[in-house]
């Protein structure tokens, strides 16, 4: 089909016209069915990028994820996606991406491999130690306060409210002042 460079501004300012008036002349591609990979099965999930909390659907097959989409379902984005939530399969699928933790010994100039029971050991021996040292029961005027001033914790966008909520309890519990979000909702 040719057409010329008028009547494509005159189909454009039409269409343009149509659309801001409300009548649109094709349906909402969200009310069409999803077509659907039969090869793959789709989990439902979150873009953990920022606090918007935008649904995608992720699929997999053979424990790999092939795909990644909006969730057309979803209340917030409704299928659609930003360029950071779109990329997401390159993070999931990345050769580069750390499966295991690396440690660095104090002085040492290289990184070293360690299971997740040696890291979560160290981590919790770490805090107990730091929050035993700091650990303030009363302050200057004498009035009972018992918390920790040298550990902090910070959220992720990525977290739910039930995550927050359990995540709050537990640095209240350690006798944590210092807790945030930085996704600020």
């Amino acid at each position: 089909m040719k057409i010329s460079r008028r009547q494509f501004i005159k189909l454009g300012s039409a269409t343009s016209t149509l659309v801001a008036a409300g009548i649109y002349p094709v349906p909402a591609l969200a009310s069409l069915p999803r077509p659907q990979l039969t090869w793959t099965q789709d989990t439902p999930s979150i873009c953990p990028y920022c606090a918007v909390g935008c649904g995608m659907i992720v699929g997999t097959a053979d424990g790999k994820v092939v795909n990644i989409e909006g969730d057309p379902d979803h209340p917030i984005n409704q299928g659609a996606l930003c360029s950071k939530g779109s990329s997401m399969r390159q993070v999931a699928d990345n050769p580069d991406r750390l499966t295991r933790p690396l440690y660095r010994a104090p002085g040492s100039d290289h990184w070293e491999p360690k299971d997740w029971g040696w890291t979560l050991d160290q981590i919790a021996q770490r805090i107990k130690a730091t929050r035993d040292a700091n650990w303030v029961e009363k302050d200057k005027d004498g009035k009972r306060v018992n918390r920790v001033e040298a550990l902090a914790w910070l959220g992720g966008a990525a977290l739910d409210n039930e995550e927050c909520a359990l995540s709050v309890k537990f640095t209240r519990a350690l006798g944590l002042v210092y807790v945030e979000h930085q996704a600020r909702i």
